[in-house]
Formats: C-alpha cells, structure tokens, sequence
C-alpha cells in the first residue's frame, strides 16, 4: 500500500509551504495550516492566485499561533510575537472567516511580493480557513501519469499543495477509495470526494510563475467531473484525529470505492 512521502502546510495561506516529519491531524485540520491569510485594504483575500511570489517567502508558527516568523528570498528573517487587534470577517470562496487583525512587521515587509498594501489576519481558531475537508490526499502515480501527459518526468506535488503525498499509489488509485475508510497513522479518515482544482496548479511551486497549463492537461484525458470541476486528488474526514508521520502506510478499512 502507498505510504507517506510528504507532508505540507501553509501557516499563512499563499506562502511557502512547510514540510514537517508529523503532523496532528484534528477534525479541524491541522493547528498550524493556514492559520493566518492576507487582505488587502478592501478586505479582499490576497492568495497565490492574485500574488504568485508570495510563494517565495517562508512561514513558520508556533502551535498556538502566538509567535510567527518569515524568511525571505534575499535571507532576511523578520520575526516577532503575534499582538491580534481588531476583529476582522473576511469573505473567502463563499464562506465567512473570522479573524483579528494582526500588529506587526509582516506584512509591510510583504508587500514587494504583493504588489499592494496588505494586512495580516490570524484566523480565530485553528484550521480556520478550511471550512471542512481537513485532509486531501495525492499518490505519486497520479502526479507521474500527469506528468506525463504534460510530456515531461514526473510532476512536484507542492504545485497542488495537498496536506498529504503518498508514494507506491498506482495512478489515481486514490479516487478507488472514496466511499471508503483508511487508516493512516494513529487517524482513521473517510475518504469523501475528489479535489476540484483550480489554476494555483499551473504556477510553479517555488517561484509562483505560471509555466504549466496543469488544468487543460487533466481535463484532456480525465475529462470534467458535473461538466465544471477539474479533479485532481481526493479529501479525507477525520473520524478519528492522531498523528501522521512521514514514512506510515495507508491501510483500507472498509473501502467501497469507484474507478478513476
């Protein structure tokens, strides 16, 4: 069966993403991904999609958010403890997020990768910009036959910016066990659907430079899922929260999914 190859959180949605050796994974996501995002001065996200160098710049958090630091480019650190101020609500793909505005350096220091002014928000509670789905998952079969059809090797999973890689998958093997339960680590997860993408995945996941039409290439030979979505991995429930390590192997509980 497939097993962990990496793992990948956001702590501020957008940037760079982060490679633990573990992970607790709760019914919520995991503590320190995508605890904090970005607006802009109408309080409109600002994510990959409308700031793609922001990929180049490094986040990390403690646990409780409480402490953040970013590494730039060019080496610079800028680091400080994290002061919330004013309540904030942010509209984020149809949902309202709740937040405080966070004091600091950050995000004037940002603002050379945004192009605008930008202000940091620290979500209220952890997980915060994920209103469900938790987990997604990829195996590195479907990454190879992509990149295949791209006409190229194998294709970086970060472009895709899944909370777990799995290696040892047969291509979209993944999409076999929706419907389904698999234990990974201490968690059980009910795999429910696929993963709508969207043209994040065309940028480069370390410059954020668009330089492959990801979307186009998938839809050439896996088609559109309801004549609109593009799918490209699978989501996971938690039913029962625990750590994942890099290195653990999928196991199929009661799996009764479909083809690919």
């Amino acid at each position: 069966m497939p097993i962990v190859s990496r793992l990948s959180i956001a702590p501020v949605k957008g940037l760079a993403l982060e490679h633990p050796d573990e992970i607790e994974l709760t019914g919520q996501g995991v503590r320190e991904d995508r605890r904090f995002f970005l607006v802009d001065d109408t309080g409109r996200l600002i994510d990959g999609l409308l700031a793609g160098r922001l990929v180049q710049v490094k986040a990390h958090i403690d646990p409780d958010g409480s402490h953040l630091r970013m590494t730039f480019p060019d080496g610079t650190v800028v680091e400080d403890d994290v002061r919330p101020t004013e309540p904030m609500i942010t509209r984020m793909y149809g949902r309202m997020v709740l937040g405080h505005l966070v004091d600091g350096p950050w995000a004037e220091a940002l603002q050379p990768f945004t192009g605008r002014r930008v202000h940091l928000i620290r979500t209220n509670r952890p997980g915060g910009t994920r209103e469900k789905h938790p987990a997604t998952l990829i195996t590195d079969g479907s990454l190879d036959l992509l990149g295949a059809h791209l006409g190229g090797g194998p294709v970086d999973g970060r472009r895709f910016r899944m909370l777990i890689e799995l290696t040892g998958g047969a291509a979209h093997e993944e999409d076999g066990w929706i419907g389904g339960r698999i234990e990974l680590g201490e968690t059980v997860m009910l795999i429910s659907k696929q993963v709508a993408r969207c043209a994040i995945t065309t940028q480069d996941p370390d410059s954020g430079v668009r330089d492959f039409d990801t979307l186009r290439t998938i839809i050439s030979y896996r088609g559109l899922r309801d004549g609109e979505n593009v799918d490209f991995g699978v989501y996971g429930e938690v039913e029962r929260a625990g750590r994942i390590r890099v290195g653990d192997e999928v196991r199929l509980l009661d799996a009764v999914g479909r083809s690919a």
